[in-house]
């Protein structure tokens, strides 16, 4: 239905014509003069002003008008949270409407015609005034022959009439709610603009909505909203409370010094104020209410865009450009192949020394080879890297249906256990396990041997090919040495390199049964021999010596001593 539309129920041939509505109409600002004539028309026509609030200007000029005002405001002290209040409200007015429409209908002579024929008029009414909103509604009924448009003694609108704060297509939630199930529950609905707080928030903050801006709601305010390159405009900021989880929001991507303005009452006569502040004194007494909100200029600031993803994107696009790096635009899959395996052992360096700078730079190092490669697919059409996190998303919910599904997960086993099965699934449904016959498929070759192992004897056991305790698996550990010694002892280089392997392969296992990663196993042993050795040469430097005027008894005691240490 469209703003044009009407939800006013005439006279038509003498007979009503009934359904139940509701029109909604904005009261703007705060300014009288910028109420608008249709408006202030239909506020005058209502039998009862339904208000969302009693908290605006424009109160005073509705009283007195003279019409029965009924405010919601009661719910806010009713209810735990905002999306309750508006709930209810909407309930309320639903209710209002329908019983508003059934007194009408009934008080209408052609329903008192079909009533006479099935009943009597007033068992028709009765039936509709059980609760307090039918009755209200019965008892401010009109006859159809006292609607029109030069009655003065009965209101031209039949429906619910209520009013909201600004535009009602501008941040009122309860107008959305109600665009949501008056459909469905036989409602008409009727929207009356007004002047909306961003009419005036443009005109008083001086900018240019063409510029570029965003309209934020400070309840739920989260960083990845923020584009520092758009202008900013932040509402529901009632409260220090609510300032206070605005601030901080604002400081995942603004430095603290960052100027921001705080506008209260905008366009109010005598109540508008206009302060701008640091950011960090944002939720320091600043008297905030029910029309106040924060405004953040928009910014070229580069150190504000270089914490952007887009911004990210910008720049590898920029480097493989035909105007960016010569390096850069000469990479291919293949060549750069090698440095995103350096970039992730590097990272795992970091974080084995539990070093957060060094992770903070290697992880980076990582994502640019990310970017590097989605930006290659690109250029070729083939997919870019918002496919890749599209895809990654997806994977994310659709394996934790425990979390964003209706599937249990008591423990981190469960969890596991939904994550694989729905793994699984994914797959089936991408078909990539039509061409897999093997329950050993699935594993990437270029892995590390040792994890290679570890992944084939977890498949392994999953189908039953495996021991039951530990004990035979240090058994197969002792059988594969002793066949490395008969191989060292025949002397034969090859043979002693394949049982060298099947021990490996046999360490590798007795790891799974321990729970013990053996690539992390192995990595922690190289960092200690690291760690010991690096005090070896330490001592010869105290000393005095080198390599070639030591002994191995001599560096094997300071081995000793390193590993008293702690080392």
């Amino acid at each position: 239905m469209t703003a044009a539309s009407s939800t006013n129920r005439q006279p038509e041939g003498g007979a009503g014509v009934s359904a139940p509505s509701i029109t909604i109409a904005g009261l703007g600002t705060g300014d009288p003069d910028q109420l608008t004539l249709g408006i202030w028309r239909r506020l005058q026509e209502a039998d009862t002003i339904y208000v969302r609030t009693e908290k605006h200007p424009m109160m005073d000029m509705l009283r007195g008008i003279g019409v029965p005002i009924h405010s919601f405001d009661r719910f806010y002290e009713e209810a735990d949270s905002f999306p309750q209040v508006y709930e209810a409200i909407v309930e309320e007015l639903l209710t209002l409407a329908k019983a508003k429409d059934a007194a009408y209908t009934a008080s209408s002579p052609a329903t008192a015609e079909a009533a006479s024929i099935a009943g009597s008029p007033s068992d028709v009414a009765s039936a509709s005034s059980d609760s307090p909103a039918t009755a209200g509604a019965a008892s401010n009924a009109c006859s159809p022959s006292d609607v029109g448009p030069a009655s003065t003694s009965c209101p031209t609108i039949t429906g619910i009439l209520y009013a909201v704060p600004g535009h009602p297509m501008v941040a009122e939630r309860t107008v959305q709610l109600l665009r949501e199930r008056c459909p469905a529950e036989g409602v008409q609905l009727q929207v009356l603009g007004g002047e909306s707080f961003l009419d005036i928030a443009f005109t008083r903050l001086g900018f240019d909505p063409i510029e570029g801006f965003q309209l934020l709601d400070a309840s739920s305010l989260q960083p990845h909203l923020l584009q520092p390159q758009l202008h900013t405009l932040i509402g529901q900021v009632y409260d220090d409370f609510t300032a206070s989880d605005v601030k901080l929001t604002l400081m995942e991507r603004y430095p603290e010094e960052h100027p921001v303005t705080i506008g209260h009452a905008l366009g109010v006569a005598g109540e508008e104020r206009i302060i701008t502040v640091p950011l960090y004194e944002l939720d320091r007494g600043q008297n905030y209410g029910n029309l106040s909100l924060v405004y953040v200029p928009a910014s070229s600031d580069e150190s504000l865009r270089a914490r952007s993803f887009d911004r990210l994107h910008e720049i590898v696009s920029i480097l493989r450009s035909p105007d960016g790096c010569p390096w850069d635009r000469e990479q291919t899959h293949q060549s750069i192949r090698k440095n995103f395996i350096e970039e992730l052992y590097e990272a795992l360096e970091a974080i084995d020394e539990d070093d957060p700078d060094g992770m903070k730079e290697e992880f980076g190092d990582i994502i640019l080879q990310v970017m590097l490669h989605s930006q290659m697919e690109e250029e070729a059409g083939a997919f870019t890297v918002y496919d890749v996190i599209q895809e990654l998303n997806e994977k994310l919910i659709f394996r934790h249906p425990h979390v964003f599904g209706t599937v249990g997960a008591a423990d981190s086993e469960e969890a596991l256990v939904n994550w694989e099965r729905m793994k699984a699934e994914e797959k089936l449904l991408k078909g990539r396990n039509a061409n897999r016959s093997s329950q050993l498929d699935g594993i990437p070759k270029d892995l590390p041997a040792l994890m290679t192992a570890y992944k084939l004897q977890k498949k392994a056991s999953k189908v039953g090919f495996d021991w039951d305790e530990l004990e035979p698996v240090l058994g197969k550990v002792e059988e594969e040495l002793r066949e490395v010694r008969e191989a060292a002892a025949e002397g034969d280089a090859e043979a002693s390199a394949g049982e060298l392997g099947d021990l490996l392969f046999a360490v590798v296992n007795a790891a799974r049964f321990l729970d013990a990663d053996p690539e992390e196993a192995l990595a922690r042993t190289n960092a200690k021999f690291r760690r010991r050795f690096l005090y070896v040469e330490e001592q010869l430097r105290i000393n005095g010596k080198s390599f070639d005027q030591t002994d191995l008894p001599e560096m094997d005691r300071w081995w000793e001593e390193a590993k008293k240490q702690g080392l």
